[in-house]
Protein backbone atom coordinates (compact mmCIF):
# COMPACT_ATOMS: atom_id res chain seq x y z
CA UNK A 1 0.00 0.00 0.00
CA UNK A 2 1.38 3.58 -0.88
CA UNK A 3 2.45 5.47 1.80
CA UNK A 4 1.09 8.81 0.23
CA UNK A 5 -1.63 8.98 -2.14
CA UNK A 6 -1.03 11.09 -5.28
CA UNK A 7 -4.76 13.58 -5.22
CA UNK A 8 -6.09 15.10 -8.31
CA UNK A 9 -4.65 17.43 -10.92
CA UNK A 10 -5.03 20.90 -9.74
CA UNK A 11 -4.47 23.35 -6.94
CA UNK A 12 -5.49 22.51 -3.58
CA UNK A 13 -5.78 24.59 -0.03
CA UNK A 14 -2.49 24.15 1.63
CA UNK A 15 -2.78 23.92 5.82
CA UNK A 16 -1.60 27.14 6.96
CA UNK A 17 2.07 27.22 8.31
CA UNK A 18 0.38 27.37 12.31
CA UNK A 19 -1.66 24.24 11.65
CA UNK A 20 1.72 22.15 10.45
CA UNK A 21 3.87 23.83 13.32
CA UNK A 22 1.52 25.59 16.05
CA UNK A 23 1.49 29.52 16.58
CA UNK A 24 4.77 29.79 18.99
CA UNK A 25 7.12 27.77 16.75
CA UNK A 26 5.60 29.72 13.32
CA UNK A 27 6.18 32.77 15.08
CA UNK A 28 9.67 31.71 15.63
CA UNK A 29 10.02 30.31 11.99
CA UNK A 30 9.12 34.17 10.44
CA UNK A 31 11.28 35.51 12.97
CA UNK A 32 14.09 34.15 10.78
CA UNK A 33 14.86 30.75 13.29
CA UNK A 34 15.60 27.76 12.40
CA UNK A 35 14.37 25.58 14.68
CA UNK A 36 17.29 22.21 16.00
CA UNK A 37 16.24 19.64 18.40
CA UNK A 38 19.55 17.07 19.02
CA UNK A 39 18.43 13.77 21.06
CA UNK A 40 19.78 10.46 21.84
CA UNK A 41 18.55 7.88 23.64
CA UNK A 42 14.55 7.12 23.28
CA UNK A 43 13.89 10.25 21.33
CA UNK A 44 10.66 11.70 20.50
CA UNK A 45 9.48 13.72 17.27
CA UNK A 46 9.24 17.11 18.82
CA UNK A 47 9.46 19.36 15.94
CA UNK A 48 7.46 17.43 13.83
CA UNK A 49 5.01 18.82 11.65
CA UNK A 50 1.55 18.11 12.23
CA UNK A 51 0.85 15.43 9.29
CA UNK A 52 0.03 11.87 10.37
CA UNK A 53 1.93 10.56 6.83
CA UNK A 54 5.27 12.00 8.76
CA UNK A 55 4.42 11.00 11.52
CA UNK A 56 3.90 7.54 10.96
CA UNK A 57 6.93 7.01 9.35
CA UNK A 58 9.42 8.23 11.55
CA UNK A 59 7.84 6.40 14.64
CA UNK A 60 8.02 3.12 12.06
CA UNK A 61 11.85 4.18 11.96
CA UNK A 62 12.01 4.82 15.22
CA UNK A 63 10.55 1.41 16.34
CA UNK A 64 12.74 -0.11 13.82
CA UNK A 65 16.06 1.59 14.34
CA UNK A 66 16.05 2.28 18.52
CA UNK A 67 18.40 5.09 17.08
CA UNK A 68 21.18 6.62 19.60
CA UNK A 69 21.12 10.00 17.77
CA UNK A 70 17.81 11.99 16.44
CA UNK A 71 18.40 15.26 15.29
CA UNK A 72 15.57 17.62 13.55
CA UNK A 73 15.42 20.99 12.12
CA UNK A 74 12.44 23.07 10.89
CA UNK A 75 13.26 26.08 8.12
CA UNK A 76 11.61 27.95 5.97
CA UNK A 77 11.94 29.02 2.44
CA UNK A 78 10.14 32.00 1.49
CA UNK A 79 7.75 32.37 -1.47
CA UNK A 80 7.63 34.71 -4.05
CA UNK A 81 3.31 35.00 -2.97
CA UNK A 82 1.44 33.10 -0.94
CA UNK A 83 -0.77 31.25 -3.55
CA UNK A 84 -0.71 27.68 -3.16
CA UNK A 85 1.98 26.20 -5.71
CA UNK A 86 0.94 25.12 -9.17
CA UNK A 87 0.79 21.88 -10.46
CA UNK A 88 3.55 22.96 -12.72
CA UNK A 89 5.71 24.87 -10.12
CA UNK A 90 5.25 21.20 -7.84
CA UNK A 91 6.55 19.13 -10.41
CA UNK A 92 9.35 21.45 -11.08
CA UNK A 93 10.06 21.34 -7.25
CA UNK A 94 9.87 17.75 -7.55
CA UNK A 95 12.32 17.51 -10.34
CA UNK A 96 14.51 19.86 -8.22
CA UNK A 97 14.97 17.31 -5.79
CA UNK A 98 15.40 14.61 -8.03
CA UNK A 99 18.96 16.28 -8.97
CA UNK A 100 21.62 14.74 -6.91
CA UNK A 101 24.39 15.55 -8.66
CA UNK A 102 23.93 19.11 -7.57
CA UNK A 103 24.66 17.84 -4.15
CA UNK A 104 28.64 17.49 -5.29
CA UNK A 105 30.57 20.19 -4.08
CA UNK A 106 28.11 21.89 -1.12
CA UNK A 107 29.51 22.94 1.98
CA UNK A 108 28.84 23.38 5.46
CA UNK A 109 30.23 24.04 8.73
CA UNK A 110 32.63 21.84 10.52
CA UNK A 111 32.64 22.00 14.32
CA UNK A 112 35.17 19.73 14.63
CA UNK A 113 37.14 22.03 11.73
CA UNK A 114 35.97 25.38 12.91
CA UNK A 115 35.74 26.10 8.65
CA UNK A 116 33.54 25.40 6.34
CA UNK A 117 33.58 22.00 4.65
CA UNK A 118 32.63 20.44 1.75
CA UNK A 119 29.30 18.20 2.43
CA UNK A 120 29.91 15.65 -1.05
CA UNK A 121 32.79 15.65 -2.59
CA UNK A 122 31.10 13.49 -5.91
CA UNK A 123 27.31 12.66 -5.81
CA UNK A 124 25.74 10.43 -8.82
CA UNK A 125 22.53 8.97 -9.55
CA UNK A 126 23.05 5.32 -10.15
CA UNK A 127 21.38 2.48 -11.52
CA UNK A 128 21.06 0.17 -8.94
CA UNK A 129 21.83 -0.77 -5.40
CA UNK A 130 25.51 -1.98 -6.01
CA UNK A 131 26.05 1.25 -6.94
CA UNK A 132 27.45 1.05 -10.83
CA UNK A 133 26.27 2.69 -13.72
CA UNK A 134 26.05 6.25 -13.18
CA UNK A 135 22.82 7.55 -14.53
CA UNK A 136 21.55 11.07 -15.22
CA UNK A 137 19.29 12.80 -12.90
CA UNK A 138 15.87 11.90 -13.29
CA UNK A 139 13.13 14.21 -14.43
CA UNK A 140 9.55 13.71 -14.86
CA UNK A 141 6.17 15.73 -16.23
CA UNK A 142 4.15 14.77 -13.58
CA UNK A 143 5.37 13.47 -10.22
CA UNK A 144 5.15 9.58 -9.31
CA UNK A 145 3.37 9.32 -6.00
CA UNK A 146 5.97 6.90 -5.00
CA UNK A 147 9.61 6.18 -6.60
CA UNK A 148 13.25 4.90 -5.59
CA UNK A 149 16.60 6.08 -6.73
CA UNK A 150 19.92 5.08 -5.83
CA UNK A 151 23.34 7.05 -5.28
CA UNK A 152 26.69 7.03 -4.61
CA UNK A 153 28.40 10.01 -2.45
CA UNK A 154 31.40 10.71 -1.34
CA UNK A 155 31.18 12.44 1.77
CA UNK A 156 34.11 14.33 3.47
CA UNK A 157 33.15 12.89 6.81
CA UNK A 158 31.91 9.02 6.44
CA UNK A 159 33.42 8.31 3.15
CA UNK A 160 32.20 6.66 -0.54
CA UNK A 161 28.82 5.40 0.25
CA UNK A 162 25.52 3.99 -1.66
CA UNK A 163 21.90 5.25 -0.98
CA UNK A 164 18.48 4.53 -1.41
CA UNK A 165 16.11 7.18 -1.56
CA UNK A 166 12.30 6.84 -2.10
CA UNK A 167 10.39 9.74 -2.44
CA UNK A 168 6.43 10.63 -1.94
CA UNK A 169 4.85 13.23 -4.15
CA UNK A 170 1.26 14.34 -2.52
CA UNK A 171 -0.87 17.54 -3.96
CA UNK A 172 0.19 19.51 -0.99
CA UNK A 173 3.84 18.06 -0.18
CA UNK A 174 7.18 16.62 -1.32
CA UNK A 175 8.89 14.07 1.18
CA UNK A 176 12.24 11.87 0.25
CA UNK A 177 13.98 9.38 2.64
CA UNK A 178 17.41 8.53 2.53
CA UNK A 179 19.07 5.02 3.39
CA UNK A 180 22.60 4.09 3.71
CA UNK A 181 23.14 0.59 2.13
CA UNK A 182 26.77 0.57 3.19
CA UNK A 183 28.42 0.49 6.28
CA UNK A 184 29.33 4.19 7.26
CA UNK A 185 33.10 5.37 8.84
CA UNK A 186 33.66 8.39 10.68
CA UNK A 187 37.42 8.19 9.65
CA UNK A 188 39.04 4.84 10.69
CA UNK A 189 36.41 4.47 12.91
CA UNK A 190 33.23 1.94 12.13
CA UNK A 191 30.29 4.61 12.84
CA UNK A 192 26.49 3.75 10.88
CA UNK A 193 26.09 0.19 9.96
CA UNK A 194 24.50 -0.40 6.64
CA UNK A 195 20.92 0.24 6.82
CA UNK A 196 20.92 2.37 10.27
CA UNK A 197 20.41 5.72 8.94
CA UNK A 198 17.44 7.18 8.09
CA UNK A 199 17.37 11.06 6.42
CA UNK A 200 14.06 12.56 6.00
CA UNK A 201 13.18 16.11 4.44
CA UNK A 202 9.64 16.73 3.76
CA UNK A 203 8.74 19.98 1.96
CA UNK A 204 5.59 21.38 2.65
CA UNK A 205 3.51 24.52 0.82
CA UNK A 206 2.26 26.75 3.29
CA UNK A 207 0.89 30.35 3.15
CA UNK A 208 3.97 32.31 1.63
CA UNK A 209 6.39 29.89 2.52
CA UNK A 210 7.76 26.13 2.24
CA UNK A 211 8.21 24.57 5.00
CA UNK A 212 11.57 21.84 5.46
CA UNK A 213 11.07 19.32 8.05
CA UNK A 214 14.43 17.45 8.36
CA UNK A 215 15.31 14.99 10.75
CA UNK A 216 18.63 12.39 10.86
CA UNK A 217 17.74 8.56 12.79
CA UNK A 218 20.67 6.69 13.09
CA UNK A 219 21.91 4.00 15.47
CA UNK A 220 25.89 4.74 15.74
CA UNK A 221 28.69 2.46 17.03
CA UNK A 222 29.16 2.72 21.05
CA UNK A 223 32.36 4.76 20.77
CA UNK A 224 33.03 7.08 24.03
CA UNK A 225 31.67 11.26 22.67
CA UNK A 226 30.96 9.62 19.10
CA UNK A 227 27.15 10.05 18.99
CA UNK A 228 27.58 13.69 20.42
CA UNK A 229 30.16 14.12 17.17
CA UNK A 230 27.90 12.74 14.59
CA UNK A 231 25.03 14.50 15.90
CA UNK A 232 26.48 17.81 15.67
CA UNK A 233 27.65 17.05 12.37
CA UNK A 234 24.12 16.03 11.40
CA UNK A 235 22.88 19.57 12.85
CA UNK A 236 25.36 21.22 10.73
CA UNK A 237 24.43 19.31 7.73
CA UNK A 238 20.85 20.00 7.45
CA UNK A 239 21.55 23.91 7.36
CA UNK A 240 23.92 22.67 4.23
CA UNK A 241 20.76 20.70 3.00
CA UNK A 242 18.15 23.88 3.34
CA UNK A 243 20.48 26.20 1.74
CA UNK A 244 20.71 23.01 -1.30
CA UNK A 245 17.19 23.02 -1.11
CA UNK A 246 16.61 27.21 -1.34
CA UNK A 247 19.29 27.50 -4.11
CA UNK A 248 17.26 24.54 -6.12
CA UNK A 249 13.70 26.05 -5.04
CA UNK A 250 14.61 29.43 -6.29
CA UNK A 251 15.01 27.71 -10.03
CA UNK A 252 11.13 27.66 -9.69
CA UNK A 253 10.11 30.11 -7.60
CA UNK A 254 12.56 33.08 -8.46
CA UNK A 255 13.70 32.38 -12.36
Amino acid sequence: MALFILGEAGQIHAASLADLVGTENAAALKRGEKLTRVQAKNPSAILIPRDQNIKDLTSRIIREQNPSFFVETLSLYRKPSAAPWTDGQRTSLFNQTLSLSSLAGLQYYSIRRKQMHTFYETSTVVSGPDGASPQPDPSYTNPPAELTIYARQKDNSFGDNVYRYDYYARPDSLIFVQENLTDMSYGIIPAIAKNKLRSIVAVYDADEYLLLYAVSIAKASSFPGLNDRIGGSFSNRAEAIFNWFSGRADKVFKP
